[in-house]
């Protein structure tokens, strides 16, 4: 095993706290452009959708703040959360972009650190486990610029860390690819979702009559229902810190919805946890606290924590049915939620959401068309999962020096 010399952050990096944009001059014009501010930083990645922009026109009198490919961003405010540590880096293709206050930048300012590898060692385990410790504040936990720069890690000759890098960035390329995939299999079932049942454009409607509803009018022979109407709703078990083991079956937190199972995932043997708390794959997962969102559990067999709800369908109704239908109407559920720090809804939402259900036959036909398209995101999901894994099994390792780069065919 290769030991390699370690070294601090601060003496390889340059870090840069973003602007004090004015929040009154943000704008949503797609041609202006898009800030990256602690809300759309995410785990290794920006959400430019959910970006607030800033005038073009101004663009080349803030050259100090503007991103560049390979720039890596960190969140100061909140830098982590159930999911993990909010940090990314600037892809190729991405937008040109503006960094806000309350977020970081890095960048290599020696040829001793390759910016490649940089990402690598801020999207380790390592550094997580170190931000988590040390984060401060009640209200809005935060890392300062100095203990960022403050973090120590093994620093390889350069040419290992291209080495690395290289390697690791084939993984990701290889989950980015299965990830586009999914992105469109996904677009296609929602998009039939609401062809058939929001548009009311489903096979043979053309002389399908219309009849009012508490809703407007809806195609005769359909119902309005409350969620409460089409499915039950089972609470995840509430686990106690001692029940988290490294042996057993995962324990789904909001984490492992969003990020699938990993090396820091708890697990408990299950022997003492009644059965009904067991997960597969194609259940649906509604998390109702922090992230409100629906899931389809592509992960395996596996333990449901609190907070989470397990969707079981009423009589009738299938869990991709329940699946889209949740996933239309979440901007309803997210309108009710409550708690300044941490949103959530109560069970009283489901009585209060509706949703508009068809005729069974019309739900049997639904059924027949989706699942061969969630059958392909459940094993596209699995690639995903088994190349995230092998990555991360293989970074820490390879920053290590327990792994010889060197002794790898290039």
């Amino acid at each position: 095993m290769t030991r390699f010399p370690n070294t601090k952050l601060e003496a390889c990096v340059d870090l840069l706290a973003g602007f004090a944009f004015k929040s009154k001059l943000f704008t949503n014009n797609l041609s202006d452009i898009p800030l990256v501010k602690g809300e759309n930083v995410s785990q290794g990645c920006i959400l430019w959708e959910i970006s607030k922009r800033w005038p073009a026109a101004d663009w080349a009198d803030i050259k100090k703040y503007q991103l560049q490919p390979g720039d890596v961003v960190i969140a100061m405010d909140r830098p982590w959360v159930p999911a993990g540590l909010k940090w990314a880096y600037i892809r190729t293709n991405d937008p040109k972009a503006l960094l806000v206050q309350r977020c970081a930048r890095l960048r290599s300012n020696t040829s001793r650190l390759d910016q490649d590898f940089l990402r690598f060692v801020i999207g380790s385990s390592g550094f997580e486990s170190y931000v988590r410790p040390i984060t401060t504040g009640v209200n809005v936990p935060h890392i300062s610029g100095k203990q960022i720069l403050d973090y120590e890690f093994p620093l390889p000759p350069v040419p290992i860390q291209r080495r690395i890098a290289g390697i690791l960035s084939a993984y990701d390329e290889l989950i980015a690819n299965s990830q586009r995939r999914i992105e469109i299999l996904e677009s296609m079932a929602r998009a039939l979702y609401r062809e058939w049942f929001v548009y009311f454009r489903f096979p043979s409607h053309e002389n399908h009559p219309r009849v009012p509803s508490p809703i407007g009018n809806i195609p005769e022979g359909w119902e309005v229902k409350s969620f409460s109407g089409i499915a039950t709703y089972l609470n995840g078990y509430a686990f106690k810190p001692d029940d988290w083991g490294d042996e057993g079956k995962p324990i789904i937190k909001i984490k492992e919805l969003k990020a699938g199972i990993t090396a820091q995932t708890p697990r408990n043997p299950g022997n003492s946890i009644p059965s009904k708390y067991c997960v597969r794959d194609g259940d649906v997962l509604f998390s109702w606290s922090a992230d409100l969102d629906a899931y389809l559990w592509m992960g395996g067999e596996a333990l449901l924590n609190q907070h989470l709800f397990n969707v079981l369908p009423s009589d009738g109704f299938t869990r991709s049915y329940c699946f889209h239908a949740l996933k239309e109407e979440m901007p309803r559920f997210r309108a009710l939620s409550l708690g300044a720090t941490m949103h959530h809804i109560k069970r009283s939402a489901l009585d209060q959401v509706t949703t508009v259900v068809p005729p069974v036959a019309l739900r049997f036909k639904f059924e027949q068309v989706i699942q061969p398209l969630h059958q392909q995101l459940i094993t596209l999901t699995k690639r995903v999962q088994n190349l995230r894994r092998t990555r991360d099994l293989l970074l820490p390792r390879l920053l290590s020096g327990q792994i010889d780069v060197e002794a790898i065919a290039a």
